[in-house]
């Protein structure tokens, strides 16, 4: 038993030594911006592609967890670049690193102001009518509420594991909130932000095993394969992240979380409450079957509350929905169907 708890630890200190050698550096370089406001930049990623330079523009916004570029990954892993490529304009919010300014925002901040003007630019671009809404994982949520405050400049919603009952699929508020608020709030309160390090813990905590098995098969791997790259691009990313502004971070934890406020009924941006049931549009609700960080039946909550709502739910996690290799037939080709026939 010794033995072989010795050779496991051996193979996953291997596969750290083989990520931390491994010559893969991401070289993608974003599109130019249509649009700035401090960090954030409204990409324009029809810029990729003859077939998207003069396509429909499409508002994509990604969570403030975790930096976007998981939708522009690699070459042969950019969801943005393939719908680009099929005759799509997406024009991509990417929030950059938050400044001084930033981290004084609220979550209020982010959709009345951000995102409204966010919104007003790729209207614009498209000779003053609605564009179409694509969310990602809590991009997705801030999608929802943009549209309940913007219904006329919004032609389509599409919902990519987007959180709303935030206790479905548990027993309750998570542990880490209820228990370790006061520590949260400590933490927040000293750094005036919830640093990487404490929203890396939190992700950890779902899964503390996925890291010392991940490790160990990526120790079996040849080092120079494409599935090696993909490894070394994504754990890249997941270590490339970025602080939560303080009164956002409270928001999402302990109204979100803790109190469940989107599924309670009690989330207002700007004095308006958040009721997707007010939303009259095409909806795809894209639920994983096997997504661990957003539990499918927080994400189901949202897809129900929103008439004549389409549902998708491919057999993916919710990163792996994203950029695995099965995405492009089970979430692009889906989509990019889906958004063609609105």
């Amino acid at each position: 038993m010794i033995d072989e708890l010795a050779a496991r630890n051996d193979k996953f200190l291997t596969g750290i030594e083989m990520y931390r050698s491994h010559p893969y550096k991401r070289t993608l370089t974003p599109p130019p911006p249509l649009w700035e406001s401090g960090p954030v930049q409204l990409q324009d990623f029809g810029a990729t592609h003859p077939d998207g330079e003069n396509g429909k523009p499409v508002l994509v916004i990604p969570s403030l967890v975790n930096r976007g570029y998981i939708m522009d990954l690699t070459v042969n892993r950019s969801f943005l670049r393939f719908l680009a490529s099929k005759g799509l304009r997406p024009l991509f919010v990417d929030w950059g690193t938050p400044g001084k300014a930033e981290l004084a925002q609220t979550l209020d901040d982010c959709v009345s102001r951000t995102l409204r003007d966010a919104l007003a630019v790729a209207v614009d671009t498209n000779s003053g009518g609605p564009v179409p809404l694509i969310g990602y994982c809590m991009g997705g949520t801030l999608a929802t509420a943009l549209a309940v405050l913007e219904p006329e400049d919004c032609e389509a919603l599409v919902l990519l594991a987007s959180p709303w009952d935030f206790h479905a699929g548990t027993n309750g508020p998570p542990a880490a909130v209820t228990m370790g608020r006061t520590v949260l709030e400590r933490i927040i309160s000293a750094s005036g932000c919830l640093p990487v390090d404490a929203l890396q813990s939190m992700f950890f905590s779902l899964d503390p095993m996925l890291g010392w098995n991940k490790f160990r098969a990526f120790a079996d791997l040849n080092s120079g394969s494409a599935k090696a790259e993909l490894f070394v691009a994504l754990e890249d990313w997941l270590n490339d992240g970025v602080p939560l502004a303080a009164d956002i971070a409270r928001s999402c934890l302990f109204d979100w979380y803790g109190k469940n406020s989107p599924a309670n009924g009690a989330w207002r941006v700007a004095g308006t409450l958040i009721d997707p049931a007010r939303l009259d549009l095409p909806t795809l609700g894209v639920v994983p079957t096997s997504d661990r960080i957003v539990p499918p039946a927080s994400a189901a909550a949202l897809v129900d509350r929103i008439a004549n709502a389409q549902t998708l739910t491919p057999a993916a996690g919710h990163i792996g929905m994203m950029v695995g290799g099965q995405a492009r037939a089970r979430l692009w080709k889906p989509l990019t169907a889906w958004l063609s026939a609105v």
